[in-house]
């Protein structure tokens, strides 16, 4: 059995400032896989409220003291409301649910369905009582207690301390843990162990009494055996304050508090062969391994449901990567995982993946996205580290090459928008991709996703062509103005077409972004000072048009250290404005204007930032 699905009314962002009706709208409605789930998003986008919805209704085998809170309530409602929807209950499941089971389809094929509903009132300041209920209607009916235990959920907290969690101690997780498999559950008097700690608790009291022998071997000779007297003396004073106290007739006796094997296991402490003090991120896939031991567990009909938020807590990167590749075999639980990491991103299958956004969540499965099968396939190769930080982002940039990536930032900055500050990210497609990526954002069914995607692309319509004189040589000839606007203008028009809902096309009104920076008003200067400098073996004074044109048909031209120094010069004539020294070729980019060709890249810049 695993959750299915998760509904929210009013609790903490999912929610709106009405009050709850027979008639509501869930504010968050996410269907969930049975094997892994792991939901990202920026900061206070909803990640921990789901979690906490769902270990609210649940509880935790661990037993972590687990209430609801005035936090809990959107706003200023007086209600909330959490309904968890579990499906694929094997029988020896859904025997533990049967008063409170419903069924998906008919006959031989019906299936069974629980539904977990937990709705909370509060007036004014105090939160009345409520319990978890299930059942089919709208209302259900109280599980008892024995039905809540296979509920249970196992929960790793965002800053949790493995250490304690894995040493020895009173109740210690590692002893619950164990208890629960089948080599302990139902032994807890004739198990191994008793009768290990028993036969311990026997020379404990021979060696209090004096009687305990140590055999030593000698080289010659017969074996040595002693008696050692130090836990007599101890005994033997003791004793003494007791026939003072109590009588002569009275005597001390050390044994062993308990010898259940409850007691023993908690006695017991995890760690790693050879590895004398652990760092924190091996106790951290110590205690990971130690809970899927839990969950794996093969005398358990209830839910095997793993908790865990951040993931990636103490983890260096390749850790990280070796982890969530274990977690992705798992099939038989449900592991449901937050992560800040995009190199746990990377390594994710899409299908995987549940982005929280704007106080919504979004499942990356194929039934949601406008991906096709081959671009899932595509992005499991291509989507890296460097690409995953677009699931983290306000806005994403979605450009074809490096030079547009090395650019953009310092063309924002111009124009007086930080993009680090605007949390939107740059993502180098390499190529002409991009739907491969902006369909990750569209989606199927509502609701839609609302982080504005910019695609950045040329035009790619030639200015010259190449053509040979009646020599057999190469002449570059500058083709019609009217065919070249006429064909430029059909394919911004064919482009533009692609833009849908929040993703957006901006395309280079001239040829490539090289080719737009030479006719740009503001950045032409620059473009050519820096062309002149990096060829300096090109005849750029007889007509800088056409080299410019013969390096781009020939693929001549170095486009990234363009840019590169491009960006510097913006940068250094910004640093130079800010310290109040005015430099000869101050840049100023207007981006009211037009006419520059260049306004493309600001308008797609202003529009991921959100303005």
């Amino acid at each position: 059995m695993y959750i299915s699905n998760i509904k929210l009314w009013n609790f903490r962002k999912f929610g709106t400032d009405a009050e709850m009706t027979a008639d509501s709208i869930p504010n968050l409605d996410l269907n969930l896989n049975m094997g892994l789930n792991v939901i990202i998003g920026e900061n206070d986008s909803g990640k921990t409220a789901i979690i906490d919805a769902i270990k609210l209704v649940l509880k935790t085998h661990s037993y972590d003291y687990i209430k609801v809170e005035e936090k809990d309530f959107h706003n200023d409602t007086s209600r909330f409301r959490i309904e968890l929807t579990f499906k694929g209950l094997l029988a020896d499941e859904a025997k533990d649910f049967t008063e409170w089971l419903g069924w998906e389809g008919t006959g031989e094929a019906a299936k069974p369905v629980l539904k977990i509903i937990y709705d909370v009132r509060r007036q004014g300041k105090k939160i009345l009582p409520s319990d978890v209920k299930a059942g089919i209607d709208n209302d259900g009916y109280q599980l008892t207690a024995e039905a809540k235990e296979y509920l249970k959920a196992t929960y790793l907290k965002p800053l949790r301390d493995a250490e304690n969690e894995l040493i020895a101690k009173r109740n210690s997780r590692l002893s619950q843990i164990l208890l629960g498999d089948s080599a302990f559950k139902g032994k807890e008097k004739d198990h191994e162990l008793v009768k290990i700690f028993e036969g311990l608790s026997g020379n404990l009291k021979k060696y209090f009494n004096g009687e305990f022998e140590i055999t030593t071997m000698v080289e010659e000779g017969e074996p040595q055996v002693s008696r050692p007297q130090g836990g007599k003396i101890i005994k033997d004073k003791i004793d003494g304050y007791i026939k003072i106290f109590y009588g002569q007739d009275c005597e001390t006796e050390f044994e062993v508090a308990s010898n259940d094997i409850k007691s023993i296991l908690e006695k017991l402490t995890l760690s790693l062969q050879n590895e004398p003090n652990p760092g924190l991120g091996t106790l951290n896939r110590l205690f990971m391994a130690a809970e899927l031991l839990h969950l794996n567990k093969s005398n358990w009909t209830g839910i095997r449901l793993g908790l865990i938020e951040e993931i990636e807590a103490h983890l260096h990167p390749q850790a990280q990567m070796q982890v969530i590749e274990s977690f992705q075999k798992q099939k038989t639980i449900q592991l449901i995982l937050t992560t800040h990491s995009p190199n746990l991103a990377s390594k994710l299958n899409l299908e995987n993946l549940i982005i929280c956004n704007n106080g919504k969540a979004y499942p990356m499965g194929a039934n949601y996205t406008k991906l096709v099968a081959d671009d899932y396939k595509f992005l499991e190769k291509f989507l890296d580290v460097t690409k995953a930080n677009l699931f983290f982002a306000k806005g994403i940039l979605l450009v074809e090459g490096w030079a547009e990536e090395i650019l953009i930032s310092s063309v924002a900055k111009n124009i007086g928008i930080n993009l680090t500050e605007k949390g939107v990210s740059i993502v180098n497609v390499g190529n002409l991709a991009f739907n491969k990526y902006a369909n990750i954002f569209l989606r199927r069914q509502l609701p839609d996703m609302t982080v504005p995607i910019a695609v950045l692309t040329d035009s790619d319509i030639r200015e010259y062509q190449l053509t040979q004189n009646e020599d057999g040589n190469k002449v570059y000839l500058k083709r019609d103005a009217a065919d070249i606007v006429a064909e430029t203008q059909q394919r911004i028009t064919d482009l533009k077409a692609k833009s849908e809902k929040n993703v957006q096309y901006f395309i280079a009104p001239n040829w490539t972004l090289e080719y737009s920076l030479f006719k740009s008003i503001s950045l032409t200067a620059t473009f050519q000072a820096v062309a002149r400098s990096i060829h300096t073996g090109t005849d750029w004074n007889t007509d800088f048009e056409k080299a410019l044109a013969e390096k781009l048909i020939n693929k001549g031209l170095s486009k990234t250290e363009i840019a590169y120094q491009i960006a510097n010069s913006i940068d250094e004539d910004l640093t130079s404005v800010d310290k109040g020294e005015r430099v000869n070729k101050e840049i100023v980019i207007n981006p009211n204007n037009e006419d520059d060709s260049i306004n493309y890249l600001v308008k797609a810049i202003r529009y991921a930032a959100g303005n």
